[in-house]
Parts: structure tokens; C-alpha cells; sequence
């Protein structure tokens, strides 16, 4: 693995991905339980939401550093206020997206929109560095549309770093502007893996981090032996306790806890929030796949369904026991 591991702006090799939907701050605290030590982010929140309602997006729980602010956004003026909002509100790190392809995205003519204007995509990261110590990143795609060679990344990239730009998160499929939808946009373009590599050769100092359909600890040590880090996306909904188990590959000496251990922090730290400021729904979401692939998992779900359904918090604790239970019968 790269010796850049251990640089304060890398954080960690282990990062879990901003995914719109998903990484809420509930999600982010179940993914702090899972990896310690793992990089989070929050889903991308833009300058506009920043600016106007900074107390709803901007907030996150103690537990959750260190933690990213993703922003969304092309002015430099508000990249550079929001900027100082997420360092002023304790955020490690602001990342610039650089890769959604949504049309609300491309309405606003920013996220992947800008991979075709790296002018001022260097404008806004030079701002955002002039005004912040915390690290400036960019989460980038290989390319857009018919623009998806290697020069062509590779010249974008280059751009984002002689402006200040401090890490490189790269999903290494290109996007699609037009004709396919942000789903489709994460499934059907190919992956080139090979053009992160090849980035992370070409800017030996500059810590890059890989994302794009990683799911197992064996490709992921692959890949820490030619790039400094790996983000983790759709596995850490598909398969939760996926990311405990490579969590622990990555950190042998922390202890891979059981479920029941982990859920039981969980519903400790659900049974501090206020009552009813929530929906159920949305603090119960992120463990609907703790049991993926196991024999019980269909009657844990409908556990979940049924609390859900009966929004009675003082439910939480069953779902402990009857976890235990569940795993009892997994080692049994």
C-alpha cells in the first residue's frame, strides 16, 4: 500500500461514498459503527441549501468524524462562503462534485456538467483554497460524453491539481449527459480502472482514491497497491456489515464486532434523538441489509416493517435481542 496512507488529507484508505437519499446523518452514524477509521461523506448538498438553510445542511452528529461536506455548485463566490461554513462547523474535508449527471445537476450546470469546463472548475477550487485550511478534494468522473480518453482525463486532472486541488476521488466510469439517467449512469458506461492507475502514477504526491463497483476485501488490497485509497458506494446499503468486515481487513487490530454489538450502539445513540423528529423510516432505512445474504434475513425485515409501521421507538430494543438471536443461529 502507498505510504500516502497516513496523510492527514487522505484521512483513511477507506471511505464511504456521498450518495444522494443515503448518506443522512443517521446512515453516516451506522456507517461510523461499522468503520471506525473510515473517511465519510455527506450526500451533496448544494451551495444554495448551504447559504440559505446552513442549520439543516450542515448538521452531523460528534461520532461521525472525521466527515467530508460534499458541495454541489459552480459559482465560485458561494463555493468559497460555503467553504468557510464547513470549516467554521467542524467538517474535515470539502469535496467538490465533479460527477453527478442528474438533470437537476445539469440544470444548474454544475457536478459533471463542469468536467467540460475546467477553467472554472480550477477557479473555484483556487477560491475555495484561498479562504479554508481544511483540504479542497474533487470527486470526478474519467470523462463525459464522447470526451473519455486518457489525455483527455487526464489533462482535467492535471487542472484540478495546479489549482490547489488536494485529492483526487475518481469514479472511473465516464458520464453521460444525455441519455442515460444517474442509475443507468452508475452501471452501464465501463470501468477503466486502468486511467486511475495511470493518474496516480502521473502525480505520485497527490493521495487519489478509486470508486466505481468495488465490493470485496481481495480487489480492494489490489487496488491499495497502486492508488492510496478505495470509496465504497451502493455496498454500503447493499451489504452494511460488508463494510465492518473490510474495515477490519484494512484495521486488523480493531475488532470485528458481531451485529448484535454494533445494532445495539445503534439503537443506544436512536434512543438519544428527540422523540418524533424523525421519521422511523429514516432511522430504521440503513439496517433493512444488515442481514444481506443470510438465512433470516426476509423475518428481519419484517421486524423492521413492523416498528416501522407501528412507529413506536420503545420497539428498538427488540430488534437487539432478536438480532443476537439471529446470530446464534448463524455460528450455531
Amino acid at each position: 500500500m502507498s505510504s500516502v496512507l497516513t496523510s492527514p488529507v487522505l484521512f483513511s484508505p477507506l471511505a464511504i461514498a456521498p450518495m444522494i437519499d443515503w448518506t443522512y446523518t443517521h446512515f453516516r452514524v451506522f456507517m461510523r459503527l461499522l468503520a471506525p477509521n473510515a473517511l465519510l461523506y455527506t450526500e451533496m448538498q448544494t451551495v444554495g441549501h448551504v447559504l440559505h438553510q446552513p442549520t439543516k445542511a450542515l448538521h452531523f452528529h460528534e461520532i461521525e468524524h472525521p466527515l467530508a461536506l460534499q458541495l454541489g455548485g459552480a459559482c465560485k463566490d458561494a463555493l468559497m462562503q460555503s467553504a468557510i461554513l464547513a470549516e467554521a462547523n467542524g467538517f474535515s474535508e470539502v469535496n467538490l462534485n465533479l460527477g453527478c449527471p442528474s438533470d437537476r445537476v445539469q440544470s444548474g450546470q454544475f457536478g459533471a456538467c463542469l468536467m467540460a469546463k475546467p477553467e472554472q472548475v480550477a477557479l473555484c477550487i483556487n477560491a475555495m483554497k484561498s479562504v479554508v485550511k481544511i483540504p479542497i478534494t474533487a470527486k470526478t468522473r474519467i470523462g463525459i460524453d464522447d470526451q473519455d480518453s486518457y489525455a483527455y482525463f487526464s489533462d482535467f486532472a492535471h487542472t484540478l491539481i495546479d489549482a490547489g486541488c488536494d485529492k483526487l476521488i475518481v469514479h472511473a466510469r465516464k458520464a453521460w449527459l444525455h441519455g442515460l439517467n444517474p442509475k443507468q449512469n452508475r452501471t452501464i458506461p465501463p470501468l477503466h480502472y486502468d486511467y486511475v492507475y495511470q493518474i496516480k502514477q502521473a502525480l505520485p504526491s497527490i493521495p487519489v482514491v478509486i470508486n466505481g463497483n468495488i465490493s470485496g476485501v481481495d480487489e480492494i488490497v489490489e487496488h491499495l497497491t497502486k492508488v492510496d485509497g478505495v470509496m465504497l458506494g451502493r455496498l454500503a446499503y447493499q451489504n452494511p456489515y460488508a463494510i465492518a468486515e473490510i474495515h477490519h481487513a484494512l484495521y486488523p487490530t480493531i475488532p470485528l464486532l458481531p451485529r448484535a454489538v454494533i445494532l445495539k450502539k445503534y439503537v443506544d445513540y436512536l434512543q438519544t434523538l428527540p422523540v418524533h423528529t424523525t421519521p422511523m423510516s429514516l432511522l430504521l432505512k440503513p439496517l433493512f441489509n444488515f442481514l444481506h445474504g443470510k438465512p433470516n434475513a426476509r423475518h428481519w425485515k419484517a421486524a423492521l416493517m413492523r416498528i416501522q409501521k407501528a412507529k413506536d421507538s420503545t420497539l428498538l430494543a427488540s430488534l437487539v435481542d432478536m438480532m443476537s438471536s439471529m446470530e446464534e443461529l448463524l455460528h450455531g
